[in-house]
């Protein structure tokens, strides 16, 4: 008796694992059927919920690319210029004997 009742539960754990497999193909194939924009997922709206304010991403994106700017002037510049000569000139209030090389 307790091996029928064994066998049984396993042909029933059977059975509802191969009914919740259909019904996962079916709603996989039933979604694919649906035109695109009709149950969009979260993934497509990222736009909603930005880390960070437009405000605070482009101030970080400018700082951002002045101390590129400022390294690339940095590392291009002559022998005899000092960082205080190039921090002018990438602000652009150098002076012509800010820019000449010293005697």
């Amino acid at each position: 008796m307790g091996e029928e009742v064994m066998i049984y539960r396993e042909e029933v754990v059977v059975e509802e694992d191969r009914k919740r497999k259909m019904d996962r193909e079916k709603a996989q194939a039933e979604a694919s059927k649906r035109p695109p924009g009709h149950g969009a997922t979260e993934v497509l709206h990222q736009r909603k919920s930005l880390p960070y304010s437009y405000t605070t991403m482009a101030v970080t994106g400018l700082a951002i690319t002045a101390a590129i700017g400022y390294t690339i002037l940095y590392a291009k510049k002559k022998p005899e210029a000092n960082a205080r000569d190039v921090a002018k000139v990438s602000a652009g209030v150098a002076q012509p004997q800010d820019t000449h090389p010293r005697k």
